[in-house]
């Protein structure tokens, strides 16, 4: 919405560092397609940063091709929940259609537990990427970056994740592509550092934004029940979210890449 939008994009300005912005297929749903290009359209303007808008997890050939047409270049498309013959026929179809309109194409092989919008996948059903398998997925498909699915889930961790790094590692030595780490909220710095040295190259991050975000406007409601104006009560949640942006370009490695 406006305000996650001002937060991160002002942020990202302030630390020099190119950004991308992620949107599920609820998220352009709720807030409008023409809405949020628009803003973020003119945040990048504003403060000269280079900025994507990306389809996050969207799953319809169709959604995809009307939102490319809209001007998006940047997709995810995720057919992890298809046996793997149809999940490389459905990304191939994105992949021939976007690599026309310039758009690079995301997509997954494995999968993640948790939820995402209102997809979700419970934890005994999520499933480690094959490293050999995901050779043969990048050469088949003809995608631009893969999320792979190395013991992250979607939303906060109910105890502290074991990530499969050894997996990681044997991916990226038979993968020459960028790789995406979904479910980053809530990973030890040091995981994160450790999946970007071993390929990592775009961090996925949402709930902990959230998170910082309705907890200090949730205070702040009750310190001051009566409040009404928009302008003030947003302040402390903008501020809040603010935090975690910046702990998360650090982290990456970043800031003062512009």
């Amino acid at each position: 919405n406006l305000e996650t939008l001002q937060v991160v994009v002002e942020t990202a300005a302030e630390m020099r560092s190119p950004l991308i912005v992620a949107g599920t297929p609820g998220t352009f749903s709720y807030a409008g397609m023409g809405n949020i290009v628009a803003i973020a359209g003119d945040l990048a303007r504003e403060y000269n940063l280079p900025l994507a808008i990306h389809l996050d997890h969207h799953e319809s050939l169709a959604d995809i091709e009307s939102k490319v047409m809209a001007g998006i270049r940047s997709v995810m498309i995720d057919g992890s929940h298809f046996p793997f013959e149809e999940n490389v026929a459905l990304v191939k179809s994105v992949v021939d259609f976007c690599h026309r309109y310039d758009t690079s194409v995301e997509a997954e092989l494995g999968r993640l537990g948790g939820i995402e919008d209102d997809l979700v996948v419970d934890s005994k059903d999520a499933l480690y990427t094959n490293p050999q398998q995901a050779r043969e997925f990048v050469a088949r498909t003809g995608i631009d970056s893969l999320a792979v699915a190395i013991g992250t889930a979607h939303g906060m961790y109910a105890a502290e994740p074991k990530l499969d790094f050894e997996r990681l590692a044997e991916i990226r030595a038979l993968v020459d592509i960028p790789l995406v780490l979904h479910g980053a909220s809530g990973l030890p710095e040091s995981d994160i550092r450790q999946a970007i040295s071993l390929g990592v190259c775009k961090v996925n991050v949402a709930t902990e934004l959230k998170i910082a975000f309705s907890d200090a406007l949730k205070e702040y409601f009750l310190q001051n029940p009566k409040a009404n104006d928009p302008r003030h009560y947003m302040q402390p949640a903008k501020q809040a979210m603010k935090e975690v942006v910046r702990k998360v370009i650090h982290v990456c490695g970043c800031e003062g890449q512009l």
